[in-house]
């Protein structure tokens, strides 16, 4: 069998504006709905599509199911980092000192009340392994940036905070080789966008 592809789709610009968005659940904007079907559009049709359960990825995720008559898995697991008391706030409304702190060490800093990157980490390894075990010979995910750069950070051998150094602009794609059956994953294109 050939080698599988996973391409992995960061959600477009999401109502409301840039803000600590981890489980707060908003919808696209008329713009990120225009990225996202500008970043597909182009795309060969894939065989089934994974979508972290939030409204910005699963929304589009399910139209694009719809219109290409292909399956959808939501796993729960893709959702993005929870971000705690910080929800929804922007970085100008939280405390400057706190902000730098958590800009200074994302690895070790959390948020009150937020999901360490650790367990984050953890719970996205969890079912990056569920992923690999597939048979699906093309598969889209449509997920958050904080996934990618975990996905990516697997992939890549890369410790955490190396991994919080890969931008992930909205509507990005990345896509990665998965093997048959031995072999590791690799990345063969990231940072593609319409």
């Amino acid at each position: 069998m050939d080698a599988r592809l996973l391409d992995q789709l960061r959600h477009g610009e999401v109502q409301g504006g840039a803000c600590f968005r981890g489980s707060q659940d908003d919808a696209l904007s008329e713009a990120g709905w225009g990225q996202m079907l500008r970043a597909t559009a182009q795309m060969p049709v894939w065989t089934d599509i994974v979508s972290s359960p939030a409204r910005r990825c699963a929304d589009f995720a399910r139209h694009l199911a719809a219109i290409h008559e292909i399956p959808l898995r939501i796993l729960d697991d893709f959702r993005e980092r929870h971000f705690g008391a910080w929800e929804g706030l922007t970085a100008a409304q939280i405390p400057p000192a706190d902000l730098a702190r958590f800009w200074a060490d994302p690895v070790g800093q959390t948020p009150p009340d937020a999901e360490s990157f650790s367990d984050f980490r953890q719970r996205v390894r969890g079912v990056w392994s569920q992923m690999r075990d597939t048979d699906e010979p093309r598969t889209l995910l449509v997920t958050h940036g904080g996934v990618i750069r975990v996905l990516l950070a697997e992939v890549l051998c890369l410790q955490d905070p190396a991994a919080l150094l890969i931008e992930v602009p909205h509507a990005c794609l990345t896509r990665l080789r998965l093997p048959e059956p031995l072999g590791r994953p690799s990345l063969i294109a990231h940072g593609c966008r319409s």
